[in-house]
């Protein structure tokens, strides 16, 4: 048996190298720890999106017995269809990276390579869980879908003829802010949420902060006079603290009904140090993502997966090539509700 005969083994067949992906713990992501995101997988290289547009309100006005009365506007119908996007990356495993003395036929071989390929595949999936993140957060501050040059894959406003609403100034560094202003701003922006939502359920508001922003307003007097003399005090000593013990957050606090979070970025993944997000939990679809199949004979019509990899052998003999590739689409329904604010 040649070194690599092994690789025709089932061990190394598309299966058991994307179970091999899954069976990695993925690089944590604040976005994917909130859950946000509702997942499905498709058999498909799209997805059909159908959206009603927004009926106006009507006060209906008296109407003579007998006689004509209003109508209703019809309800328009929009459909969008949207194409997943294909992530690959490609590595390769050279024959010498596997090369030891051992016995002719033993199985030494096999358990070396599949230590390479845990290694490799270890270290792909870090780069797909930095990818999602990459793409789910830029949709929460911009309402887009870029690709990691930065250039727009979708433009969700655009895609449901939505409009991104104004950014809204919190005016964190005013040293003499009128009394109860930072609360009617919070104020302002449920309210906002609340129409923009209609009658759709939301569990809460939050929303993601640069530094600068979230040391202003926890610094801020209206936040420290609510929580002074109150056993919450311990927020502002502990809002530096990760939220909830998670690695991906510098601290969060609650204030006037919006959770703000101090999200910790880094890898060109991050919110600007004078920006926050802000947006709702809880809506039922607002944030989807959908995986569709590997772009493989085996994967035709089947449901898609998170990730795949797959091996072959070089044609020289030398090694064997490796991929690894997710198939997956990061949308919002309703872009309208990501509300942008700034420090000043």
């Amino acid at each position: 048996m040649s070194i690599l005969n092994i690789f025709s083994q089932d061990a190394f067949g598309v299966m058991r190298l994307t179970d091999a992906l899954r069976e990695i713990k993925y690089t944590p992501s604040r976005i994917g720890q909130l859950g946000l995101f509702q997942t499905t997988s498709i058999d498909t290289l799209d997805i059909a999106i159908e959206k009603d547009k927004a009926q106006n309100q009507l006060i209906i006005g008296a109407s003579p017995r007998g006689g004509v009365g209003q109508t209703f506007g019809k309800n328009g119908r929009s459909m969008r269809t949207l194409r997943v996007p294909h992530f690959q990356v490609d590595d390769a495993i050279f024959a010498d990276e596997v090369q030891q003395v051992r016995a002719f036929g033993s199985e030494v071989a096999v358990e070396r390579l599949q230590q390479k390929i845990a290694d490799r595949a270890a270290e792909a999936s870090q780069f797909f869980g930095l990818t999602e993140e990459y793409h789910r957060l830029n949709i929460i501050k911009s309402g887009k879908l870029l690709d990691a040059d930065g250039s727009t894959l979708f433009d969700y406003y655009s895609e449901f003829g939505e409009s991104a609403p104004a950014e809204i100034d919190f005016d964190l560094d005013n040293a003499n802010p009128a009394d109860g202003a930072l609360r009617k701003k919070c104020a302002a922006v449920i309210r906002q949420m609340a129409g923009i939502l209609d009658g759709l359920p939301y569990t809460g508001i939050h929303a993601f902060c640069g530094d600068a922003f979230f040391d202003d307003l926890i610094s801020h007097p209206e936040v420290r006079e609510t929580y002074k003399g109150y056993a919450e005090a311990s927020t502002l000593r502990t809002a530096y603290v990760g939220a909830n013990g998670q690695q991906n957050s510098f601290g969060a606090f609650e204030f006037g009904g919006i959770t703000f979070e101090n999200y910790r970025g880094g890898a060109n993944v991050g919110v600007a140090t004078d920006k926050c997000h802000i947006f709702p939990l809880g809506v039922p679809g607002l944030f989807r993502t959908v995986y569709a199949p590997a772009d493989y004979i085996e994967t035709v019509n089947t449901q898609g997966q998170r990730l795949y990899g797959k091996q072959w052998e070089m044609p020289n003999g030398k090694g064997v090539n490796l991929e690894f590739q997710m198939n997956a689409l990061q949308y919002c329904t309703r872009p309208r509700v990501l509300i942008p604010g700034k420090r000043t």
